[in-house]
This record gives structure tokens, sequence and C-alpha cells, in this order.
């Protein structure tokens, strides 16, 4: 294994404060570059679709497709998914 599991809750919570940060700089430099009420709603409808993807891949499938199945992350979603097709 090349990484250890995260476990220690301070830096947890760094990393969800630096992923939030992340995507707010992001936004922010888009919404600069391109200042207009079509990108703001595009960028709102991408975010709302990759919530409810992440939503679905963990808790849906886990809670009413499979529920023999702990998913670790979206690579172990995909081989998942890959192996049942």
């Amino acid at each position: 294994m090349l990484m250890k599991d995260l476990t220690d809750p301070r830096w947890i919570k760094f990393k969800g404060v630096l992923f939030l940060f992340t995507g707010l700089l992001s936004a922010a430099l888009l919404m600069m570059e391109h200042p207009d009420l079509k990108t703001v709603l595009l960028l709102a409808i991408t975010v709302w679709c990759f919530c409810r993807f992440y939503y679905f891949a963990f808790y849906v499938i886990e809670h009413y497709v499979d529920s023999g199945y702990r998913f670790s992350g979206l690579w172990s979603f995909a081989r998942h998914m890959m192996s049942r097709w």
C-alpha cells in the first residue's frame, strides 16, 4: 500500500477546508473571467450534478442496490460497476 488511511481528525478537517477553499477559489476565478449569468448557471448545475453523483455512488448503491459492498472511493465504485457489466 503506497499511502495509509488518513485518521487524524485535525488533518481530515484541514483536508475538508482545503477542498472548500480550492472550490471557492476555482469558482471565483471562473466568474472573474466570464462574469455572465450563463456561466453562473452552468457552474451551479455542474456542482449540483457532481454532488448528486457522489451521493448516488456511495449512498444509493450501498443502501438500495448492493448492501453487501462497501465502497472505499470513486475508483472502487468504478471497478465494482465495471465488474458487474
